[in-house]
């Protein structure tokens, strides 16, 4: 006669992957096949516990849970003993365990993992978006971003992109090149958005010279020169008086420095609207 574990009721306060996910990596060592799972989420009012209990005694369901409310998880625990019912509880010895050994009260807060997963792809999605928008490569990204970095080359635009995107935050760069016409949404853009990165000529200069270097190439070419870097500075500053935007002056600044500075701007923008 074949054997087959018997069905399981996953009952959660919140949307209960973490318990279905427990539930069916055990189940897995035993070949459970087909085994049924019922998922029921968002648990918040007894009755529909005594439904639960009510369903697993008739059908020999076992009932795994994750309810971190404790007056919901005593309550399921009593009735389930009391119907003679199999109830397993998946997350509670491991919050026991952390609260015995840190003396910290859990939250009891129901959803806070998927709070976690939403801000981890929020952060995947913000590293993406400066990925797709880096160097002017579309202008769509103007109006998308929560920030518009614009400035010379080697200001350090992508790295500070890459950064803010690691704390959540969307940024579109836009190198200034006096050949290069700038787009128009980038004079468009709302009152606070862009934000310019300068640098002194001298620094500028030894930055590009290292990076002609690491290519490969000889600091004669025009990149490093001098009196281009002079041109490359003037034409950005003209562009950031038309733009009356915020200007950060990144010369000997750490890209974390910077990255406060850009923040401060940003929140104090949101504040404003």
């Amino acid at each position: 006669m074949t054997k087959h574990l018997p069905g399981v009721f996953i009952v959660s306060d919140s949307i209960g992957e973490t318990a279905e996910m427990v539930v069916r990596a055990a189940a897995s060592q035993f070949n459970s096949g087909n085994m049924e799972i019922r998922r029921i989420p968002n648990i918040s009012d007894t009755d529909t516990l005594d439904e639960i209990v009510h369903q697993a005694a008739e059908k020999n369901f076992l009932i795994a849970y994750t309810l971190v409310i404790s007056g919901l998880a005593e309550y399921l625990r009593t009735e389930a003993d009391r119907a003679g019912v199999s109830c397993v509880d998946i997350l509670g010895p491991l919050m026991n365990a952390f609260k015995s050994i840190s003396d910290i009260e859990p939250r009891r807060e129901p959803g806070l993992l998927r709070k976690v997963d939403e801000m981890y792809y929020r952060r995947i999605e913000a590293v993406e978006f400066a990925v797709r928008y880096d160097d002017g490569k579309d202008p769509r990204g103007i109006n998308l971003a929560d920030i518009v970095l614009v400035g010379v080359s080697r200001t350090s635009k992508t790295p500070l992109s890459m950064y803010l995107a690691h704390k959540r935050i969307k940024v579109a760069n836009v190198p200034l090149v006096p050949e290069v016409s700038l787009p128009d949404e980038l004079f468009a853009a709302e009152k606070g958005k862009v934000v310019a990165l300068t640098i002194e000529p001298e620094p500028l200069n030894h930055i590009r010279m290292e990076r002609l270097k690491s290519l490969g190439l000889k600091g004669q070419a025009s990149y490093a020169n001098p009196e281009r870097i002079l041109e490359e500075l003037e034409f950005a500053n003209n562009v950031i008086r038309k733009l009356g935007c915020p200007v950060i002056n990144v010369t000997n600044r750490a890209v974390e420095e910077t990255a406060s500075k850009i923040l401060e701007i940003y929140y104090r923008r949101l504040s404003n609207v």
